[in-house]
């Protein structure tokens, strides 16, 4: 009963720290649904404790998951391969076991929950918790004794079958990011669950094990995470945009964009990729460019002063130029024409910060 009580604890503190990490406001978030999704591998070592840790034996586990977010996530594992088990009284007794174990995990980065979220970390401690199942043949035996009560040894009793344990497991890992695909993982393990020796465990109803494996994990793609305060509808963009541009002026936009008009096109966080939206704008202003074949126009990159370092703004506003640049050439517009410059990140020109990845093309 003891044993069970705290199985049940352990799958209790799982559920308690993933709805933790979600009442928590994430400061990002998963584009898509199959984003941050991972594979592992490792191996090490296992050991069962009754009445101390035994014989170790070797281990390996594959894992399948995915990051919800930089602080938690949920993964399925695949795990097993043998246990040994050693009874001595008067004599030595060893018995080997093969199995194979599966566990469902939750897990929570704590570098992430105590520190901040931050993708780009090198080092992070992470917890995990959840339910397993380990998959063995039962043993049952009878104990030979003698008349002074002493083991002298054991013999089968009856035909061994396949059985399902169910228990509970939690640890602590190590990760180290060696670049948004690859990272190295250390992890430690703990588990209590029904022994898969039968009745020649002294523990065979909770009989709790170890575990410590190395290996290495990949990400489908890279990490990818977003912040949710960038998470912005393009209607309220506009709307920003629209408050700086008289009514009459939106009303010629609709009909035809003038010679003289400035055309913004908005880029995401971090990118320099033209949106299809963006394109619209771009498309719009090349027919215009190529109606007023004496006109020049300038193209100007802007990026978010208040993230990123300066040198990173100041390449994310060249290439978002650049990106503009190619475009305009791609539909027709002649090179000798336009006139590109990089603005680095500046202050917001549209009241929000986030408005400042831009380009702003107008003429000469």
């Amino acid at each position: 009963m003891k044993y069970k009580f705290i199985a049940l604890s352990l799958i209790m503190a799982g559920a308690c720290a993933t709805m933790s990490a979600q009442s928590t406001k994430d400061n990002y978030y998963t584009p898509k649904w199959n984003d941050n999704i991972f594979v592992s591998v490792g191996g090490g070592i296992h050991s069962i404790n009754n009445d101390g840790f035994n014989k170790v034996a070797p281990h390996f586990n594959i894992s399948l998951g995915k990051y919800i977010t930089p602080t938690w996530g949920i993964r399925a594992q695949v795990n097993g391969l043998t246990q040994h088990l050693c009874l001595q009284d008067n004599n030595f007794y060893e018995h080997d076991k093969s199995y194979i174990g599966a566990n469902i995990d939750a897990m929570l980065n704590i570098s992430s929950l105590l520190a901040g979220a931050n993708p780009n970390r090198f080092f992070e401690v992470y917890g995990f918790v959840g339910p397993q199942v380990s998959v063995a043949k039962s043993q049952n035996v009878n104990f030979k004794v003698n008349l002074e009560g002493e083991i002298l040894g054991v013999e089968p009793a009856g035909e061994e079958k396949t059985k399902a344990r169910i228990g509970a497991s939690a640890g602590l890992g190590l990760k180290f990011n060696l670049s948004k695909f690859w990272a190295i993982d250390l992890e430690a393990r703990g588990a209590i669950a029904p022994s898969i020796f039968g009745n020649i465990s002294e523990h065979r109803k909770a009989e709790g094990t170890g575990m410590i494996t190395a290996g290495v994990s990949y990400t489908f793609g890279g990490k990818k995470f977003a912040k949710v305060a960038d998470r912005v509808v393009e209607k309220e963009v506009l709307k920003e945009v629209v408050k700086e541009v008289p009514v009459e002026v939106v009303k010629e936009v609709i009909k035809e964009i003038p010679s003289a008009a400035s055309a913004a096109i908005f880029f995401k966080i971090g990118k320099s990729i033209i949106s299809p939206e963006g394109m619209v704008n771009v498309k719009l202003m090349a027919k215009t460019m190529k109606d007023n074949p004496t006109t020049k126009y300038k193209i100007a990159g802007f990026a978010d002063k208040g993230t990123g370092t300066v040198e990173i703004n100041q390449r994310l506003s060249e290439a978002r130029a650049q990106a503009v640049y190619d475009a305009l050439i791609a539909e027709g517009v002649s090179a000798d024409r336009l006139e590109k410059i990089a603005m680095g990140g500046t202050d917001p020109m549209f009241e929000k910060g986030y408005l400042n990845r831009v380009v702003i093309m107008e003429v000469k």
